[in-house]
C-alpha cells in the first residue's frame, strides 16, 4: 500500500498478523457502500492464501484479481478489526464449523467496506482443503453494533 494508491488524507498503521508477518497500511475514513444484490466470494487454501475470487470481490477491494490471488486474505484486514475476531473465525473454521460475523475490510485505496461474512471449510476426503467465504450486504444496525463492540474489544 503506497500513498499514491490512497484517496485523500490518511492515517498510517503498522499491523502484526498471527503468522508473525507485519504490514504498513494507510487508512482513510471513506466507506464504499456494499452494492445491492451482490455477493463477494473468495476461496483460500488452509493457510488463508487467496486462490480464487469473484468480480464483486475485485471491485469492492479495489485490488486487481492478479493482486489478490496468492496473497494472504489479511491483505484486507482493517486496523479497526480486533485480533480476537479473527482468532474466533480461525478457531471455528479449523474445527470444520461454519463462522458468521460482521467484518470491516480495508480497500487498496485506504477506504473500507462492511460485510456480513459466512466462512466454511472445504472438506475433501475428510480433510480440510481450504475455505470459502461468502459476504453479503450487512444490516446498518448490526454494523453500528459491531463498531461499538470492536471499539470496546480494541480498548481492552
Amino acid at each position: 500500500m503506497e500513498p499514491a494508491d490512497v484517496a485523500g488524507e490518511f492515517r498510517e498503521y503498522n499491523l502484526a498478523y498471527y503468522d508473525g508477518s507485519r504490514r504498513r497500511v494507510l487508512v482513510t475514513d471513506i466507506e464504499t457502500p456494499f452494492p445491492e444484490g451482490k455477493l463477494i466470494v473468495s476461496r483460500t487454501d488452509v493457510a488463508g492464501v487467496i486462490t480464487n475470487c469473484n468480480q464483486s470481490f475485485v471491485e469492492m477491494s479495489g485490488f486487481s484479481e492478479a493482486e489478490l490471488i496468492g496473497q494472504p486474505h489479511w491483505i484486507l484486514r482493517h486496523p479497526d478489526m480486533p485480533p480476537a475476531a479473527f482468532k474466533d473465525l480461525w478457531d471455528t473454521v479449523t474445527r470444520g464449523t461454519k463462522w458468521n460475523g460482521y467484518v470491516k475490510n480495508l480497500r487498496k485505496d485506504g477506504g473500507f467496506y462492511w460485510v456480513y461474512a459466512t466462512v466454511v471449510a472445504n472438506v475433501r476426503d475428510g480433510i480440510i482443503a481450504g475455505y470459502t467465504s461468502v459476504r453479503r450486504k450487512p444490516s446498518r444496525t448490526k454494523v453500528r453494533e459491531a463498531e461499538a463492540l470492536y471499539r470496546t474489544m480494541n480498548q481492552g
